[in-house]
């Protein structure tokens, strides 16, 4: 352990447990950002004992983590990502990885008509995430038999390709990765569930994610201000059905910020520049509750529903769902100056067959 301290600086995980994290959630003080950073690279290094390592990480689950916290920790760990940017600038899907598990995915289906319509998307997910480890992108793409175990370089020319991409979270994030059995062993979600959806293996300068609360909204932003190796330009987020990058239907909340505007005193969710507002999905067309969506199997009917609807073969709640979402993500990349125009412009490629060309794209990359 004196070789370990040495290495890896003053703060263990059992002091900072003792110290600074581990006394409650109302008493425990938050860490420092050397702290944080300390701390997350000696779990990915596998130095703490385990049961060390789930105290520590129960810790933070009950004190809240800070957003300044949640940067070291994403800048720790995109230190090992690998990044293949392609020359296209997408808009990155960060959907929760431990996945879905009653409603369907609408992501690929949004997501190639929102390339078709002209705004790259790249999506991103590993298998059997804990601790759901329900169905996500992963699953939905290999059962309409696209390839999903690719390298990040292979990754980076789907998207160049199809204007759709996949990054398989072992390929691009493999420290992450090798944390599965022991965040399986918790059983409850740790702030790996968030910065996991927060490594943006494209380099894309758009996020596009979901919220249960509008403060979980909040602290992303925050964080990717507080992140020393992002830079993003715009961050889109709103409430996602069960969690995913699918917006709730009904009367609903979008958050939107961007960098231009935080040339004030105030940055991220306290400046000028992030505003949020509320929807309601049935004045875009998407007059339903979130049991129309529900499904039996959801990475096999998500397929089917992905090919009848971009075929022009299904209309319904489903098409309705995929349009809208196609339209907040062509918003999100500045190519409609309203989620009214996005649509617009997803309506007339499922229309034209474009959206469906993308999809057979995809088989054949």
């Amino acid at each position: 352990m004196a070789q370990a301290t040495q290495e890896f600086g003053d703060w263990p995980l059992k002091r900072l447990m003792t110290e600074v994290c581990g006394s409650g959630h109302k008493s425990a003080d938050d860490l420092t950002r050397a702290q944080a950073t300390e701390a997350f690279e000696r779990i990915l290094a596998d130095e703490p004992d385990p049961t060390t390592l789930g105290a520590f990480w129960l810790a933070n689950r009950w004190k809240r983590n800070t957003p300044e916290e949640l940067g070291a920790y994403v800048d720790v760990m995109c230190d090992r990502v690998e990044y293949a940017e392609p020359d296209a600038d997408p808009v990155d899907c960060g959907a929760n990885y431990d996945g879905k598990g009653r409603t369907a995915i609408l992501g690929v289906a949004a997501g190639a008509v929102a390339a078709a319509a002209g705004t790259p998307v790249v999506v991103h997910s590993g298998d059997r995430v804990p601790t759901q480890k329900q169905d996500a992108y992963k699953h939905v793409l290999d059962e309409l038999g696209v390839h999903t175990e690719l390298t990040p370089s292979d990754s980076a020319d789907m998207v160049d390709e199809t204007g759709f991409g996949f990054y398989y979270q072992p390929a691009f994030n493999p420290a992450i990765d090798d944390l599965f059995e022991r965040r399986d062993m918790m059983g409850v979600r740790t702030f790996v569930n968030t910065v996991e959806t927060l490594a943006n293996p494209a380099g894309a300068s758009v996020h596009l994610g979901s919220f249960y609360h509008l403060a979980f909204a909040k602290k992303v932003v925050d964080t990717f201000v507080e992140s020393e190796f992002h830079d993003l330009d715009r961050v889109l987020m709103f409430q996602g059905m069960e969690g995913y990058d699918d917006v709730r239907p009904g009367y609903t909340k979008v958050a939107e910020w961007d960098a231009a505007g935080d040339d004030g005193d105030e940055a991220g969710s306290e400046g000028a520049s992030f505003d949020d507002f509320e929807i309601e999905t049935a004045e875009y067309g998407m007059d339903l509750e979130e049991d129309d969506l529900a499904v039996d199997d959801v990475a096999a009917d998500s397929a089917a529903i992905t090919e009848e609807v971009l075929a022009g073969e299904r209309d319904g709640a489903f098409a309705d769902a995929v349009a809208v979402n196609a339209a907040l993500r062509i918003y999100a990349g500045g190519d409609a100056d309203s989620i009214e125009d996005g649509l617009d412009a997803a309506r007339e490629v499922i229309d034209d067959g474009s959206a469906h060309d993308v999809l057979d794209a995809l088989r054949e990359f």
